[in-house]
């Protein structure tokens, strides 16, 4: 294991606690009559968190470091910058031997990740989870990062206070009973009502297109990944026609499942108007650039559901969060509400994140599209250049 990971660090090291957020709200809304003060479990010992993930994916790592970050700001922990370039589960073990807390603990070996998104594993995965949280009660609390995640929790029936995050639509892949009640006591999941509606719209707007690509796995988990019934329900309303492409990705190894996106946008690029680039295991910060190039070459433009990242390396455009601080301090507010004694069931679960517009002004010049002026006006993270 990496020294970066294994080796606590140096006091010198640790930072102080960051100060709130100036504009910093209480987000997680319910229950507001509980604290989020840190506190000690009742019998005097830490809270233990342990940690299940869907699989290996930059928004689980993203997400997991703001959730760190978001319990630092509100005083539970102190813990140094987590290096960039590690895996998920390096990251959870970094954040387990860096912790300095009081109050709480991340439970170094209470993480599980699904390999590769691997259904295979995960009956084996879900029994160890219980057999952790039924017999050893040594996890309080377990962060659940990704819809597969949150299905296997909900299936296990969420045995310890649950918070699910980075899905893609969590009622769709039935892990909540609807927005607002999550249908179990000890499970909290970020919901985003209408979030790819919103999108969509938007990108209609600026393109009024008559033809849409998309792309993804024609399985149950890959339709809910790539959002394809919200999507099929706005091309009834707007009256455009969807234009698909099976990228398989269950089984295979990377650069196959890498190789068979590409080559799904390809085929789909060269029949219509424009193209929505959805969640797909097969798409990553590292080659999003390669479907991008493939979607300049057709001159057609796109929309990433991902957001400004995807922007940032060729995408044409998409709505972008681009400070994830507000996120983490509501996944953080949520934890320490359940410390304090909130059930999670009782917490407010939708939250819309104060989206922004990103746009790729090269993309634009390249396939010929000029952006109409209230976009322009409007987007706040503009690039210049892939």
């Amino acid at each position: 294991m990496p020294a970066t990971i294994a080796e606590p660090m140096a006091a010198a090291e640790v930072q102080a606690t960051p100060a709130m957020p100036r504009l910093h709200k209480q987000m997680a809304n319910g229950y507001k009559d509980v604290p989020i003060s840190p506190r000690r479990r009742p019998d005097g010992g830490k809270w233990r968190i342990g940690y299940v993930a869907s699989g290996v994916h930059p928004n689980y790592q993203r997400t997991m470091r703001v959730i760190v970050d978001g319990l630092q700001a509100l005083g539970w922990l102190r813990i140094a910058p987590i290096p960039e370039g590690l895996t998920d589960g390096e990251i959870w073990r970094f954040i387990a031997a860096n912790t300095r807390s009081d109050v709480l603990e991340f439970v170094g070996d209470g993480c599980w990740i699904a390999g590769n998104f691997d259904n295979d594993r995960r009956p084996a995965m879900r029994q160890a989870i219980a057999y952790r949280l039924r017999e050893q009660h040594d996890i309080d609390l377990v962060i659940a990062m990704g819809t597969l995640a949150g299905q296997d929790m909900m299936a296990l029936g969420a045995p310890v206070p649950t918070i699910v995050a980075s899905t893609s639509d969590a009622i769709a892949a039935n892990i909540v009973k609807n927005a607002k009640d999550s249908g179990l006591e000890n499970l909290f999941v970020h919901t985003y009502p209408e979030r790819y509606a919103r999108q969509l719209r938007l990108f209609h707007d600026t393109v009024p297109f008559k033809t849409l690509g998309l792309v993804y796995e024609n399985t149950r988990e890959g339709r809910v990944f790539s959002a394809v019934d919200a999507i099929e329900r706005l091309a009834s309303e707007l009256g455009f026609t969807l234009v698909r492409c099976d990228a398989r990705a269950q089984g295979l190894d990377p650069d196959t499942v890498t190789n068979n996106v590409v080559a799904c946008y390809r085929e789909v690029s060269a029949q219509v108007d424009a193209v929505y680039v959805t969640t797909h295991i097969g798409i990553t910060p590292l080659n999003v650039g390669r479907v991008a190039q493939v979607l300049r070459e057709a001159k057609v433009p796109s929309f990433s559901m991902h957001g400004a990242e995807d922007v940032r390396n060729g995408i044409l455009m998409s709505l972008a969060q681009s400070d994830h601080t507000a996120l983490g301090l509501f996944f953080a507010e949520a934890i320490a509400r359940v410390f304090n004694g909130a059930k999670p069931r009782q917490l407010r679960q939708i939250w819309r994140d104060p989206a922004t517009i990103a746009l790729n002004l090269e993309t634009a010049r390249v396939i010929g599209f000029d952006p109409p002026v209230d976009v322009l006006l409007a987007a706040d993270e503009v690039y210049e250049t892939r």
